[in-house]
């Protein structure tokens, strides 16, 4: 028996492809492979190579690349871990490969060559029969681009040696505990060590955080090899700049690894423009975090660990603030939001959440915003829309004056729809309450957002549950609150012209209001595609708002109360 055909064993009995053979056949199946090392970034094959071998990944992480339908460049399709298959489909069926694989790092992969195989397969037939549920399943996985396994190895790189990233690292590494074991490997701990002594500690942990302290380019170098996704440390009180050395930071950029720019505050108060500015310096930037304290870590570790949560909230008037109750419940069963998103009202409520008012909080702004404080009560001639808009941007600017996006403690992103372009453009950054004006502008109620050149609306004229774009962060759950208002307009009245105002005047009370009509008419077109968007969300909110029409601000408390019950049914099954 070959040196470590035990170990070999006992990974093809956990494959998903082989799992399911006999002992002897399996005995025979690890005696037959050779083994190979691909360094990180190297390619394993090409789509449309011919398909002479199927591998069986031992440590390291291959990342699976797809060339999508509609044209364009490769986009990582999926994740391989340690224990997965590659190569199956196409050694069965005799047919070349239909995606191209690279590893992401160092990567110790098993090989089995077509001769062999065949070679098995007239000794042991079970083989085929047994494997090929496996390799079919591999072909039915879905086009989308959610990995088949999480990142579990992650590079925690300084901008300067001064910079405390073991203290950060430390503390992340505990932050990780409750979803797996974790190990930190620094430079002392992972000198001179050979690469199979790095694949057993990935074998044994279900997250290592590799820290390099800024002092020693090999093992710096190494770091960036070994992790899935790369985590700069930057002090974001100091003068923004590119990073130290730029060109092997986007070495194998087309990898597509994640890199996250950790932003550390040290007094714990977010420095204003910072994370853009940082951004804009390093360049190549995926996701930013704030991190102020133990707080924010836990935040980024949930999200390593695709155990965050993150809420949508859509539009739809007086009845969005059902919000408000869903997150007072959601609080309370213990959960803490890691991401928010919304469209127009939706939109506005969630900015307040992403700056960390508090549940009193919310309620009490948005009750003197949006019903003392008479939104809707600066008509204008209706050249535009039957509104300035003026009471709105006011408002909005008292809120959150001149907070940018991009530092907001929680992250947070707002839908507008761009009419020029004709498309939904979503804002991770710039003014905050200019894009919650542009998002919530209903088309006739309130006066388009012009910017360079553009025209901004209501987000919800295109995408008025923004679920999906919530799914491209990885979120472990989502919840969305989704405000139907299919049922808000209604009449007994049959005729296709207005009377007199006088008469209008006396049938006021059967006829819909030209607010609520217009709102109803930016949700229309949206609604359409809703359905497959709702699909995405672990759980919908979809409170009972009967008798309360888009504009019956006076609901306040009523919407609320409304949203706070459906969301306590609704988490009567846990989300995580």
């Amino acid at each position: 028996m070959p040196p470590g055909s035990l170990d070999i064993t006992s990974l093809l009995r956990h494959s998903q492809v082989f799992g399911e053979l006999d002992d002897g056949t399996l005995a025979a199946l690890a005696a037959s492979l050779s083994s190979m090392t691909v360094r990180g970034g190297g390619l394993l094959f090409s789509a449309g190579e011919p398909s002479d071998a199927l591998y069986i990944l031992q440590s390291g992480s291959l990342g699976v690349f797809r060339k999508p339908r509609a044209g364009g460049a490769p986009h990582l399709a999926g994740l391989l871990g340690a224990g997965d298959t590659v190569g199956t489909a196409g050694l069965l069926l005799d047919q070349p490969h239909y995606v191209s694989v690279r590893a992401l790092r160092d990567s110790q992969l098993l090989r089995l060559s077509r001769e062999t195989f065949r070679a098995l397969v007239r000794e042991h037939p079970q083989i085929i029969i047994d494997a090929a549920p496996g390799a079919l399943r591999s072909l039915l996985l879905p086009d989308g681009d959610e990995p088949r396994i999480l990142p579990r190895t992650f590079a925690l790189l300084p901008h300067a040696p001064d910079i405390p990233v073991r203290d950060l690292a430390e503390q992340l590494r505990h932050a990780l505990l409750p979803f797996g074991n974790c190990m930190l490997i620094d430079e002392a701990l992972g000198h001179d060590r050979d690469p199979s002594w790095f694949a057993e500690r990935e074998r044994e942990m279900r997250f290592v955080l590799y820290v390099d302290e800024g002092r020693e380019e090999r093992w710096r170098n190494l770091c960036r090899r070994q992790a899935d996704a790369l985590l700069l440390a930057v002090r974001s009180e100091r003068t923004p700049a590119a990073w130290p050395d730029h060109a092997a930071l986007l070495e194998h950029a087309d990898l597509q690894r994640p890199r996250h720019l950790l932003l550390l505050h040290p007094d714990g108060d977010i420095v204003p423009g910072s994370a853009r500015a940082w951004c804009d310096a390093i360049g190549g930037i995926d996701q930013h975090h704030h991190v102020r304290g133990l707080h924010d870590t836990h935040r980024l570790a949930r999200l390593l660990a695709r155990r965050s949560l993150g809420i949508v909230l859509s539009g739809g008037g007086a009845r969005g603030f059902a919000a408000i109750g869903m997150v007072r419940a959601l609080h309370e069963h213990g959960y803490d939001i890691d991401r928010v998103g919304g469209t127009s009202i939706g939109a506005i409520i969630g900015a307040g959440i992403a700056t960390e008012w508090d549940d009193a909080a919310l309620t009490q702004y948005y009750r003197e915003g949006f019903v003392d404080g008479r939104l809707l009560s600066d008509w204008t001639l209706p050249l535009v829309a039957l509104s300035r808009g003026e009471r709105a941007s006011r408002l909005l600017q008292y809120f959150f004056k001149d907070l940018d996006i991009a530092d907001l403690p929680i992250p947070f992103f707002c839908v507008s729809s761009d009419l020029t372009r004709g498309g939904a453009d979503v804002h991770r950054g710039g003014p905050l309450w200019l894009w919650l004006r542009a998002s919530s502008a209903v088309p006739g109620l309130f006066p388009p957002l012009l910017r360079t050149g553009r025209v901004h609306v209501d987000g919800a004229v295109t995408n008025n549950l923004p679920v999906d774009v919530m799914y491209d962060h990885g979120m472990g759950a989502i919840v969305a609150c989704d405000i139907r208002s299919e049922d808000v307009l209604h009449t007994d009245l049959d005729r296709a012209w207005m009377p007199g105002w006088w008469q209008q005047w006396r049938l006021r009370r059967r006829m819909p209001g030209i607010g609520a009509i217009l709102l109803r008419a930016g949700m229309v077109n949206a609604e359409s595609e809703a359905d497959s968007r709702r699909e995405l969300a672990t759980r919908v909110i979809a409170p009972d708002m009967q008798g309360i029409g888009l504009l019956d601000f006076k609901a306040f408390d009523r919407v609320i109360e409304a949203g706070y019950r459906a969301t306590v049914q609704a988490l009567e099954e846990p989300l995580l």
